[in-house]
């Protein structure tokens, strides 16, 4: 007896796939404004990174079909230069998901290593520093010294994203180090120790 395929089933998972990258790209837009960017090759391994989309398909296809479909249903817009925005229906609909999808995924081990970011970023741009603040808050980071953010795993490929999309490479440093000066409190942050 042959056994018919389980459309449904198939159907079934396909919608959970589609939504499951929906959301990673509202999240994305929330945490950093993200835009254009995302059709970029490192954006969908960030997203990947941050444990938000596994795709199989053509990912630039799979990310950009699911834009189209933000776009109909009225939770993002994108302007004449192609950047995409959150609507105010977009931020309520994130807002809905909760905030447990701005933490970067944690390896099983930490290697040891710090992830330093440094940004001078001019007071004539203080809405795209507080942004840029904010994303790196949201992600997981920790404030340590005047514009100095730390964090125990890699990121980055986040911090390129970042760079390109806020246009601000030449005014962020990404640090990888080995020793951070009485670290004790953010290892016990970090659940280090």
């Amino acid at each position: 007896m042959n056994k018919m395929p389980d459309t449904k089933g198939l159907q079934r998972r396909r919608k959970v796939r589609i939504a499951k990258i929906q959301r990673a790209v509202l999240y994305a837009l929330a945490a950093g404004g993200i835009t254009a960017a995302l059709v970029a090759p490192n954006a969908l391994r960030v997203l990947e990174q941050f444990g938000w989309i596994k795709t199989r398909r053509n990912p630039f296809y799979t990310v950009n079909e699911s834009v189209k479909r933000l776009q109909e249903n009225g939770f993002i817009k994108k302007d004449t230069r192609g950047f995409i925005y959150l609507t105010e229906a977009g931020e309520r609909r994130v807002s809905e998901f909760g905030v447990d999808g701005f933490h970067i995924k944690k390896p099983n081990k930490w290697d040891g290593k710090w992830r330093i970011v440094s940004f001078d970023i001019k007071e004539h741009r203080h809405g795209l520093r507080d942004k840029f603040r904010q994303t790196l808050s949201a992600v997981g980071f920790v404030h340590i010294h005047h514009s100095l953010w730390v964090y125990p795993h890699d990121c980055h490929d986040l911090i390129n994203l970042l760079k390109a999309d806020y246009e601000i490479g030449k005014d962020i440093l990404y640090i990888v180090s080995d020793y951070i000066e009485n670290d004790k409190v953010l290892r016990k942050h970090f659940e280090l120790v």
